[in-house]
């Protein structure tokens, strides 16, 4: 999604409707990431626990861009760099991942323990909300955000299918 935006002519409606796309997938992805992997890392790797504060803390940060960008016109003067920020916030975190966390993951548990995780996360997905931050005052941790991620992804998916978002 990143190349296609790129791609895109500079502030036309096109960019505008890939960074709708791509902040549904990225917030579904962070709370099911947050609501799954997470804990399961603090409880299955070594020095876990610092490990998914700061996969949590890169989370946060690349939502707080999705926010900012959110609220901008694809036009205004400061969008390009904003998703610029969040594609090299987005890049930097996922090669963390591949590189770091998962290969210590996989180190500490089993195979069947991996697909267990991996349904639990491809699940609580389909489930999650779409925007970034959809209520200020909701928890973003686990385990408030497990209790109201449901709910609020389907308010979500309602308001994103009454005003075409995401398509």
């Amino acid at each position: 999604m990143f190349v296609r935006f790129d791609k895109a002519t500079p502030g036309s409606a096109e960019r505008k409707r890939i960074v709708n796309s791509f902040t549904i997938e990225l917030v579904r992805h962070s709370v099911a990431e947050e609501e799954h992997l997470y804990p399961a890392v603090r409880r299955l790797v070594p020095a876990g626990d610092a490990l998914a504060d700061q996969e949590i803390k890169d989370h946060s940060e690349a939502e707080k861009l999705l926010k900012q960008v959110e609220q901008l016109p694809p036009d205004a003067a400061t969008f390009d760099d904003l998703v610029a920020r969040l594609q090299a916030e987005v890049s930097g975190h996922v090669q963390d991942e591949e590189n770091n966390l998962f290969p210590r993951l996989r180190e500490s548990c089993d195979d069947r323990e991996l697909l267990e995780l991996g349904d639990k996360i491809r699940s609580a997905k389909k489930a999650a909300p779409t925007r970034p931050h959809p209520h200020p005052h909701a928890p973003n941790t686990p385990p408030g955000n497990k209790l109201l991620a449901p709910g609020t992804g389907l308010v979500d998916r309602v308001r994103d299918y009454l005003t075409g978002r995401g398509r």
